[in-house]
């Protein structure tokens, strides 16, 4: 117990560190960008506001002094709950993202899930027809779509679906007026999901099959077979049995890969989310929506790191004491 809660506090303590280091790397590139953030606050009538007023509402907004005043200004108030105002939208920054952030999970979340099991199930195909035709078709035909950039396929599920045929909406995560109509939102989701699994399918489905190929050559396996077992009952009852920790390590760090795929989705189909929200806000230089949507997606890829070491660490102790098997 006293092992575990000091591993605890080391990985708390690490997160911290780390999400101090992205935050004051963020906050000083962004101030050094060009761009004017007043000009996302007033917009056209900043242009007409004399030297006194800039200057005024600079400090209004806290955008004065050095940047390191700024920083540490902001730091204050995170440390006390408050992220700060939206210069774009004139609201609090956590009340611009959370309408959003049920959208981004909705379609993270489903990509994900169809990611992995998808990966498995054509895992587990190859492994079962290896060298067979059909593991070869399904190798070449998952690499070829691993390798086709999402923002192009994007745009071809657009042209093809919702401009030719118009079978399905090209934006949004709604038609007006249905934001609770079910099947409206899930025909929405269907060009974004599409996308995301074509764009991270093959990459896990090759690393399991591989696990899985690797359990096939071991010496139980043999041992199975050579009692009458078949390779699909070997492969269902014993061999995936047995890579499924690695797979969970996989997916654990997985987490960020699908994330950014979920933030380029939402960025192909205008879909409203923290993705899209991240992007309006480093382009109209929204300072503290930006520093809110960096802290939330460091946070994410960090924790989902710690959770695969730690994963990894319960697998196999070795990885812990650093010891290195040759």
């Amino acid at each position: 117990m006293p092992t575990l809660i000091a591993s605890l506090l080391r990985k708390a303590a690490l997160l911290v560190l780390m999400l101090l280091a992205l935050s004051l790397a963020v906050f000083y590139i962004s101030r050094l960008t060009p761009g004017d953030p007043l000009q996302s606050y007033y917009g056209d009538a900043v242009q007409s506001m004399s030297s006194a007023e800039l200057d005024a509402a600079r400090r209004r907004l806290g955008l004065d002094g050095p940047i390191w005043e700024q920083y540490q200004r902001w730091a204050g108030n995170v440390l006390d709950g408050d992220f700060g105002m939206s210069l774009k939208y004139k609201r609090p920054v956590v009340d611009v993202v959370l309408p959003l952030l049920g959208n981004t999970l909705l379609l993270g979340g489903l990509a994900y899930a169809l990611v992995f099991v998808l990966a498995i199930a054509l895992a587990l195909l190859c492994a079962r027809f290896e060298h067979s035709a059909l593991d070869r078709l399904i190798c070449r035909v998952g690499t070829t779509a691993y390798y086709v950039p999402a923002f192009w396929l994007g745009v071809l599920l657009v042209l093809v679906f919702s401009v030719n045929l118009e079978w399905l909406p090209s934006c949004g995560a709604y038609s007006y007026g249905k934001a609770g109509d079910i099947a409206d939102r899930a025909r929405h989701l269907v060009l974004p999901l599409a996308v995301m699994v074509a764009s991270h399918l093959w990459y896990y489905a090759y690393m399991i099959r591989n696990k899985l190929l690797d359990e096939v050559r071991r010496d139980y396996v043999l041992l199975a077979r050579s009692k009458g077992l078949g390779r699909t009952r070997v492969l269902w009852s014993h061999c995936l049995r047995n890579v499924m920790p690695t797979v969970v390590g996989i997916m654990a760090i997985s987490i960020p890969h699908v994330l950014s795929g979920t933030y380029v989705a939402e960025a192909v189909f205008n879909y409203p989310g923290i993705g899209l929200l991240a992007i309006s806000s480093a382009k109209y230089h929204d300072y503290n929506l930006l520093m809110l949507m960096v802290l939330f997606t460091g946070a994410m890829v960090i924790i989902s790191s710690l959770l695969a070491q730690s994963i990894n660490e319960a697998i196999d102790p070795r990885i812990k004491s650093g010891e290195v098997v040759c």
